[in-house]
């Protein structure tokens, strides 16, 4: 098949690591591959390059951006259709809200037999804003006709969006998030080496977060519990992996709470080094209030650690509640401090969940289990080829 995937901006996270699995698994399997997305502008750091590095064609739509802007989406939406009439591709499949509503619109002017979208956040809840929620609800909605199948990765995308009026129901397919589970098995750095370049002593717990340095991803929520458990934890630490626009602002909160021999932050790093850094945690924690399915919580399963948080988007689907690690409620601070003092207190407990989780994540979040999932999907939706255009956007 020709694949062409389209995505807003290749930065380190969690939906453009999924499209990257998906171009390079294709790729290997002899599909003829192409990723379109804009430049990865962001404090989040780049994955074009791995990208680039992937075998398979990668072009790079200097107008795709994340802000809304009437010139540039319009521009890059004639980028797209152009280059899809060029390629002539059998299945266009675009991630994230900008490029899964322009990305659609493009292909369905280029004709191509079948329109795939994943759900990775849903877009119509992502703002603070109301007008901008709204507005992307009435775009779902409109673009939802021209999709051959909107794959979720979790259950609970399909029912906030059926519930929000977008699609049909015979239109939704569940797919969960895949990855490259080898290396959280056997980690390429063994724990004490990777622990010891932190300064993390054996007798110290540490707790992990995996997550941008942004609003919404929940780190001051877990800057709230940190007093009374370090009180109380003398052995406990936490590192936090990733970077973001709030890093300054966070790192103001522990040092006027004296808590800066607690805290480790790495910064940006490859994602290659995931599986090393969840080696060295002994809990993982993802306090984050908006998701789709966060793949920080099987990263922690399959490295074999329990994982606390909150009940929010597709979480619930990616852990069993008491047996795997614990699900709170959104925003219930005094449940997740709770939690986490449960563990930070019961090594032997700890090792059970860490256990059951990763078999749990391995049956669930494997990339061939994902990719078998979307090539059976682009089958069904090649089956029964679209053979309109975009309505209203013949003479655009």
């Amino acid at each position: 098949m020709r694949i062409v995937h389209v995505i807003t901006r290749m930065i380190v996270g969690g939906a453009q690591e999924v499209a990257l699995l998906c171009c390079s698994a294709q790729h290997a399997r002899g599909h003829d591959v192409t990723l379109m997305t804009g430049p990865p502008i962001g404090p989040e750091g780049s994955l074009l390059e791995r990208a680039q590095a992937g075998g398979y064609r990668v072009e790079v739509i200097d107008d795709m951006r994340r802000a809304i802007s009437i010139p540039r989406d319009w521009r890059t939406y004639r980028t797209l259709v152009r280059r899809l009439g060029e390629i002539s591709p059998d299945v266009v499949h675009t991630h994230s809200s900008k490029a899964g509503i322009i990305g659609r619109w493009a292909a369905a002017k280029a004709r191509a037999p079948a329109i795939i979208h994943t759900i990775h956040g849903l877009s119509f809840s992502a703002s603070t804003s109301a007008l901008v929620n709204n507005a992307y609800k009435f775009l779902e909605r409109q673009t939802a006709p021209i999709t051959s199948k909107i794959v979720c990765v979790a259950d609970v995308m399909r029912q906030d969006s059926l519930a929000a009026h977008i699609g049909r129901l015979e239109q939704y397919v569940t797919i969960y998030n895949g990855m490259d589970t080898g290396p959280f098995l056997n980690p390429p750095v063994p724990r004490q080496q990777a622990r010891a370049q932190f300064g993390f002593a054996d007798e110290h717990v540490v707790v992990g977060t995996i997550g941008r340095l942004f609003h919404l991803k929940g780190h001051d929520d877990l800057l709230d519990m940190a007093p009374a458990l370090c009180a109380k934890w003398p052995q406990l630490r936490f590192m936090w992996v990733g970077d973001g626009l709030l890093r300054e602002h966070l790192q103001n909160r522990i040092r006027e709470m004296n808590l800066t021999d607690r805290f480790v932050l790495t910064g940006l790093v490859p994602p290659s080094r995931i599986p090393e850094l969840v080696g060295a945690m002994d809990i993982v924690a993802h306090p984050s209030h908006r998701e789709g399915l966060a793949l920080a919580i099987p990263q922690g399963s399959l490295g074999g650690k329990p994982v606390v948080t909150y009940d929010v988007g597709g979480n619930r689907e990616a852990l069993i509640d008491g047996q795997t690690g614990y699900l709170v409620p959104q925003g219930n601070k005094e449940r997740f401090s709770e939690s986490l003092d449960r563990l930070l207190g019961d090594p032997q407990l700890r090792k059970r969940m860490g256990e059951a989780g990763r078999e749990f994540a391995l049956g669930r979040f494997d990339t061939k289990v994902m990719i078998d999932a979307l090539e059976q999907v682009y089958g069904e939706a090649l089956a029964r080829p679209r053979t309109i255009g975009a309505p209203g956007l013949e003479k655009a």
